[in-house]
């Protein structure tokens, strides 16, 4: 266990001189069109997927309800 305190007492300092400046980000405008893009692909993506999930959800609460009403008039 002291070895163990000890390995981290002597690496967790290290990691203060890991960023001692700010760091200078050379995207031009073309990049940041490039990233808007993909991101209109993902959320074209998933407004479908989670419409269907409400979807399968709503179809669900349907079958259960109708089958709990089903069991009540046989009963």
């Amino acid at each position: 266990m002291k070895t163990l305190a000890t390995i981290i007492g002597l690496l967790a300092p290290a990691t203060a001189f890991a960023a001692t400046g700010a760091r200078e980000d050379n995207s031009g405008l073309f990049v940041w069109i490039f990233l808007g893009f993909c991101a209109m692909i993902v959320v074209a993506q998933v407004i479908p997927a989670v419409l269907l999930m409400f979807g399968m959800a709503k179809g669900v609460k349907a079958a259960v309800t109708t089958e709990a009403h089903a069991t009540v008039k046989n009963s």
